[in-house]
């Protein structure tokens, strides 16, 4: 290769790298570009909404449902009434500063609750009794006196109890003075409806459907849980005796269910008390008390015969008045052997003449049952021919 060749292709090479250089700028400058008019038209954007934000928009709380398209029409026609309108769509109540309407009228502190009702009873009924019956009373009860009557009911139909507000602590005691008047054919239980006597507390009735026990039943475990498990997570509410655990033969796992003793009551107690017991594995536990077969009461073994007895004891053979000839020997050995033999069992009058069976069970009978042959047989007739 000549010099000139050298320089000629030394040239080209320059002049590709100055163009290349100048793309390059080219694109840098149009992508710079780009953005300042994207954060112009982004700024613009953003000064628009801050002036129309600044700008308070007025509502009328008291004004009624604006109408649509449709009624609109239907007012020019003079087919729509704007009264029976309003009616169905009222104006929204004034609220307080609280949120709370003031037309909301406040509950009283006082009341009764009223059981054994009728199902047919009403709030009318209820009104009519209370106010008839308490003139009798101290303090007698106006329909004005009650602010509230509330009649629980599922599916159209009253549950059978019923809440009513009074205005005073005299005016309750008035009302619950009525308990057990009739009303409807039944009568009434009324109490305070802030007294909750005579309810079992919620503990004693989460506890256990079945008597206090020193066995406690675990049930709902994992197929993977162990004995050791078992003594680990109930080991804080007591001493453990022993842990009877329900396994698979095949396997040895668990079958869902195990029996812990305690040395006394108090260990299932707790358990059952306890929140930390009542989960294992992640799995939620079924705890109740056990049976304790310990306290069952022993079978009554029958009495032994004693000298004494054998010595009044009469033969049933020789009857209640038998008396033994004068001179003759009183046999002690006999009525005692007769007292001590195993009672005979007696052959009915038809057992010697049943015979064992000899009927063959169906299936053998089946099975020794002559088979018909399913090959073709020979013809060993004659044949006749008619002329």
């Amino acid at each position: 290769m000549s010099d000139e060749e050298r320089v000629t292709l030394k040239g080209d090479k320059v002049e590709k790298k100055e163009k290349k250089e100048k793309k390059e700028k080219k694109d840098k400058k149009e992508k710079k570009d780009k953005k300042e008019k994207k954060k112009d038209k982004q700024d613009k954007i953003d000064a628009k909404d801050t002036d129309e934000a600044g700008d308070e928009i007025e509502i009328d709380l008291n004004a009624s449902v604006p109408l649509n398209k449709k009624q609109q029409r239907l007012l020019k026609k003079g087919k729509l009434d704007l009264e029976k309108l309003e009616k169905k769509h009222p104006k929204p109540k004034p609220a307080t500063e609280d949120g709370k309407d003031d037309a909301e009228p406040k509950r009283s502190p006082f009341g009764v609750w009223i059981g054994n009702l009728s199902f047919d009873t009403t709030k009318d009924d209820l009104v009519r009794f209370i106010v008839a019956k308490s003139a009798e009373q101290g303090t007698s009860v106006t329909e004005e006196d009650i602010s509230r009557v509330n009649i629980p009911k599922k599916e159209n139909k009253i549950k059978g109890f019923a809440y009513v507000d009074l205005p005073s602590a005299d005016h309750v005691a008035s009302v619950v003075a009525l308990s057990e008047s009739a009303l409807n054919g039944r009568k009434l239980l009324i109490k305070d409806s802030t007294s909750f006597e005579g309810r079992p507390s919620k503990q004693e009735a989460a506890l256990s459907k079945n008597p206090p026990s020193r066995i406690l039943f675990v049930g709902n475990l994992s197929f993977d849980t162990s004995e050791d498990n078992l003594r680990e997570h109930f080991g804080h509410c007591g001493d453990i005796v022993r842990v009877r655990m329900a396994t698979f033969e095949d396997s040895g796992k668990c079958k869902g269910f195990a029996f812990i003793d305690f040395k006394d009551e108090s260990g299932p107690t707790t358990a059952l008390k306890s929140k930390v017991a009542k989960t294992l594995i992640n799995r939620k536990l079924r705890l109740e008390y056990g049976e304790d077969r310990s306290k069952r009461a022993p079978k009554r073994p029958h009495p032994a015969i004693t000298d004494a007895d054998a010595e009044t004891h009469v033969n049933p053979s020789e009857g209640a008045g038998f008396e033994p000839r004068a001179g003759a020997p009183v046999s002690r050995e006999r009525d005692v052997a007769a007292t001590a033999r195993p009672p005979v069992k007696r052959r009915r009058p038809d057992d010697h003449h049943q015979q064992p069976s000899t009927r063959l069970k169906s299936s053998v009978a089946l099975a020794q049952a002559p088979r018909a042959s399913a090959a073709i047989v020979e013809s060993t007739g004659t044949k006749i021919k008619f002329d």
